[in-house]
């Protein structure tokens, strides 16, 4: 497999990129959720010192993938697909960037205005900020139920085009 994509697959930096991402992200969304519900202060920091790393791993990769977009590397050519599948994947993958990034100032919003940060990393934990007093929390909640939807849609037409196109789009993001 290449380093850089060809006009009929995907290279071996895009593909990393892309399935790290997933990965991460839906350990950020399980781990938010799950975080969110928590009341015990040690176990709701346990689970945020997983998160807030992670959601920072996101943003770095996410900066790479663009950066390698930009200035390293070319997509393959579209498959021929309808014009509002086309123009559907553009704006998915436009809005999982959008969510990302939105994602990513809302939760530093949150750990520089709550002051978070030195409690969960800082050793031991009684007691943490109510993050729902906090302005960042809103868009982060509302992130990530449409990075969710997100995901959902995006599997979704990778499978109906793995399973019912059989047109090799799914192979072409893989190793």
């Amino acid at each position: 497999m290449e380093t850089k994509s060809t006009a009929g697959r995907y290279g071996v930096v895009a593909v990393t990129l892309h399935w790290l991402s997933a990965i991460l992200i839906l350990i950020l969304i399980v781990s938010g959720f799950r975080a969110s519900g928590m009341e015990d202060a040690v176990a709701k920091a346990g689970v945020l010192k997983l998160h807030v790393p992670l959601g920072a791993t996101v943003l770095l990769l996410t900066l790479g993938r663009a950066g390698w977009w930009l200035w390293a590397d070319r997509k393959p050519a579209s498959l021929s697909t309808p014009t509002w599948q086309d123009r559907s994947a553009k704006t998915v993958h436009l809005l999982f960037y959008v969510v990302i990034f939105g994602m990513a100032a809302s939760g530093i919003g949150m750990m520089a205005l709550s002051g978070a940060g030195p409690l969960i990393f800082g050793g031991e934990v009684s007691v943490l900020p109510d993050f729902r007093e906090y302005p960042p929390r809103i868009p982060h909640g509302i992130g990530a139920r449409v990075m969710l939807v997100l995901f959902v849609v995006h599997v979704g037409a990778a499978l109906y085009h793995h399973i019912f196109m059989k047109d090799g789009l799914l192979k072409r993001m893989w190793y």
